[in-house]
């Protein structure tokens, strides 16, 4: 099995001299390729600031994060970008939809942004619309959708583009219990019939169950 995201001693401080909290400490975890993976942890453990690492929106620590097969710490700000765009696909508990933009040309922003043509993502979002149950919605707008239908939405704009892994943080936090269990059915439906690796932040139990294993962060250090 072949890992996609390796972190190794990973160390992270918030704050200066005298008022320094140390949120990771000697981190090590990893994530092979085709694996649902939640990582869980107390509230303030720092979960999302190791997932944001990972992803490299916040560049500041110590140690080495592998991500794809590439050391994120060596990489220029453009490389980081690109292998980004490339592979990841993140996934927030607040879904960071574009409100004047309709269900497609959300999905397809990140990629016409980025010079694709939307002929060449036709087919593949017409796929997406269909996994994730938004064919119907496809020409509506944001602001006629419930939670659950605009997360969907932040869903399919992960994935679109065949990342070879989705990071999702609290993906389901903003959501009532139904909502959350028909997002975390998708998430599974994605890892088993198209292999997607996933790896999603959770304080429930419940949702954590969905994933393939599940690691723990407690006093800055991963169990499991």
């Amino acid at each position: 099995m072949n890992t996609v995201i390796e972190v190794k001693n990973v160390s992270k401080t918030f704050g200066k001299k005298t008022n320094i909290n140390k949120v990771l400490d000697d981190a090590c975890m990893y994530v092979g390729e085709g694996e649902f993976v939640s990582l869980m942890g107390a509230s303030g453990s720092g979960k999302s600031t190791l997932l944001y690492l990972i992803g490299g929106l916040d560049r500041e620590f110590e140690g080495r994060i592998e991500l794809c097969g590439k050391d994120i710490t060596s990489l220029k700000d453009k490389e980081l970008s690109d292998l980004r765009l490339g592979n990841v696909g993140f996934v927030f508990q607040f879904y960071n939809l574009v409100m004047n933009l309709n269900v497609e040309d959300n999905i397809l922003l990140p990629h016409t942004i980025n010079g694709k043509k939307r002929s060449e993502l036709k087919d593949k979002l017409d796929e997406i619309l269909e996994i994730t149950g938004l064919t119907e919605k496809r020409k509506a707008m944001p602001s006629t959708l419930s939670g659950g239908q605009q997360q969907r939405v932040a869903i399919a704009r992960a994935v679109l583009g065949d990342p070879k892994v989705v990071l999702a943080d609290e993906p389901t936090g903003n959501l009532d219990a139904r909502s959350s269990e028909e997002i975390m059915d998708l998430f599974s439906r994605l890892n088993k019939e198209k292999g997607l690796t996933i790896l999603q932040v959770t304080h429930s139990e419940k949702c954590a169950s969905y994933g393939t294993r599940t690691v723990v962060l407690e006093n800055g250090k991963t169990i499991g």
